[in-house]
């Protein structure tokens, strides 16, 4: 079998292996696939599902090894690594790719989407399409949208207002755009290592923090903060990326079979996140917590207090933001 190694990047520990030739039972290419998540996690499986696919239907011409837990490194240095073609494959949230694509900021603000339908009506059509184009420009190209849920407030008393909310100490990601947010709804943020939020629940020194049922459930930390509001505040999908230094270097029919799998693999793994973050809410109910739904007229109360956030962040799409406020009306 004829190996032939990208030997700059080699140089720099980053090397990609690609396998050319040799005989039926042996891959043309071998490529690697970054997932910072666990086997068990639904976008892991989904990678997997994914190599599956492509794997099937190049004949085993392409092999995409997913290498999951976060041992290629974190997301950031995963997306430069992938930019400059010693990573293939990766699946990122887009909150690590704003800063090299400013206008993905626009799917990040807070109550952008009505609901869960709306957002994928967005991302599944023509502004969809024309983001995942857009990554060209930095060396990637995006292949298909991936679910991560939708974040909500948990606190140790029930809010049911935005006046509640307000003068709460607010655990947050170590990000000034978080931070922002919650500041924008009167509440106070504060960074801590999400390793500690639990026992910062647990002691007060938090009133709340924000995070998605899977993450909620899993770290159970619905014991000590029992009350979850269904804001919706924040709805930041995740993206499937091929770096555009192997597109090159691959087969133009190979390019176009793995966007076809990375479209199905992403309808895959929305149907497994929807799973499991069903499975997480009932479990946290039967725990015992209590759900808080907002009346429309109060969550356009919560997003119209975030519009400082669109004019730090985004004020320079607004344009972009009303096509997408107008879809589904």
């Amino acid at each position: 079998m004829k190996r032939r190694w990208l030997l700059p990047l080699a140089a720099a520990g980053m090397a990609v292996l690609l396998l050319r030739g040799g005989g039926t039972n042996e891959p043309e290419w071998l490529l690697r696939y970054a997932e910072n998540q666990p086997e068990d996690y639904p976008t892991t499986q989904s990678a997997y599902y994914f190599a599956e696919l492509v794997s099937e239907r190049t004949d085993g011409a392409v092999k995409i090894t997913v290498c999951a837990d976060g041992v290629l490194g974190n997301e950031s240095a995963v997306i430069r690594q992938v930019q400059f073609g010693g990573i293939d494959l990766a699946r990122v949230s887009i909150a690590q790719l704003v800063t090299h694509a400013g206008e993905l900021s626009v799917l990040t603000m807070p109550y952008l989407y009505r609901d869960n339908r709306h957002m994928w009506e967005v991302l599944d059509g023509e502004i969809g399409d024309r983001f995942l184009d857009g990554l060209a420009s930095i060396g990637l190209e995006g292949l298909s949208w991936y679910d991560a849920g939708v974040r909500n407030f948990y606190t140790r008393e029930r809010i049911t207002t935005l006046d509640d909310l307000r003068g709460m100490v607010i655990r947050v990601q170590e990000t000034d755009y978080m931070s922002d947010v919650v500041r924008a709804l009167g509440a106070a943020p504060k960074s801590i290592p999400y390793n500690e939020v639990y026992s910062s629940l647990s002691t007060g020194a938090v009133d709340g923090a924000e995070n998605n049922w899977p993450s909620y459930e899993a770290t159970q930390h619905y014991r000590v903060a029992p009350y979850v509001l269904l804001d919706g505040h924040v709805r930041i999908p995740e993206v499937q990326i091929l770096s555009a230094v192997t597109a090159a270097e691959l087969p133009a029919e190979y390019v176009q079979t793995i966007h076809e799998c990375a479209r199905e693999s992403a309808r895959y793994e929305r149907q497994l996140w929807n799973e499991r973050e069903q499975d997480a809410r009932q479990k946290c109910i039967d725990s015992g917590v209590t759900v808080t739904a907002l009346s429309e007229a109060e969550r356009e109360r919560f997003r119209a207090a975030c519009s400082p956030v669109y004019e730090v962040y985004a004020e320079e799409y607004s344009d972009l933001i009303a096509e997408i406020l107008a879809i589904g009306e």
